[in-house]
């Protein structure tokens, strides 16, 4: 079983006691504030984004966000479904260059605003993160703190592959290989979030033969 499943990274570090708003100045752009955050303890300037308005409101260049409005607005709707909302937050949230983090907790994403405002980049971000909650539905449930790989390892395309072993953890790359592919692939995370909201997981998607033990033996699959 050894790196079937793994609980989204930072969480385990996440686990202290209650955080309490205002933080002090030098918390924030650090893990602490954005632990902060994911306990939802801290909420100022956070907002539930409820359709693309929500965040394309927050920006000047409004009418660019509109190519972007079908796939947006249809996973936020298969997310709804699952459970996962979606949120904007300050920048002070997140640290430094993080532009979104997917908790598998309390099954809520949140996206950085100061990166929020290139739809393409919304775009990337929105993709990656749902991916991560639909590796949450892989893995049985996203009633859980458990993800799963969805696609088997070796049919990530390279470039994702080599650019997530460049920036990320070895103990991440499972997990993030596919997000990134995902992030950057029109269509691809609305699919698997679909099909999580169908309770069509397992039929869509074969899981991996370790993935397919741990659905067993937890009784999610015959």
């Amino acid at each position: 079983m050894k790196k079937l499943l793994l609980s989204i990274i930072g969480c385990a570090a996440l686990s202290g006691p209650a955080f309490a708003e205002p933080l002090k100045e030098s918390d924030y752009f650090t893990n602490h504030s954005m632990g902060c955050m994911l306990l939802q303890e801290c909420t100022d300037g956070i907002k539930e984004v409820t359709n693309l308005l929500d965040v394309s409101s927050q920006y000047p260049n409004t009418e660019s966000f509109t190519p972007v409005s079908l796939e947006f607005n249809s996973m936020l709707v298969s997310l709804n479904t699952i459970g996962v909302k979606v949120f904007l937050a300050p920048e002070k949230y997140f640290p430094v260059g993080h532009r979104g983090v997917y908790h598998t907790v309390s099954n809520n994403f949140y996206l950085n605003k100061r990166f929020m405002g290139r739809p393409g980049v919304l775009m990337s971000v929105m993709r990656h993160e749902g991916w991560h909650a639909a590796q949450d539905c892989m893995a049985g449930t996203i009633n859980n703190t458990m993800i799963a790989i969805i696609k088997p390892t070796d049919q990530v395309p390279m470039l994702w592959s080599e650019m997530v072993e460049r920036t990320y953890p070895e103990s991440a790359w499972p997990w993030e290989k596919e997000a990134s592919w995902a992030g950057k692939t029109e269509g691809m995370t609305q699919k698997a979030l679909a099909s999580c909201a169908r309770g069509t997981m397992w039929t869509d998607y074969e899981p991996t033969p370790m993935t397919r033990e741990w659905l067993m033996k937890n009784g999610y699959i015959d």
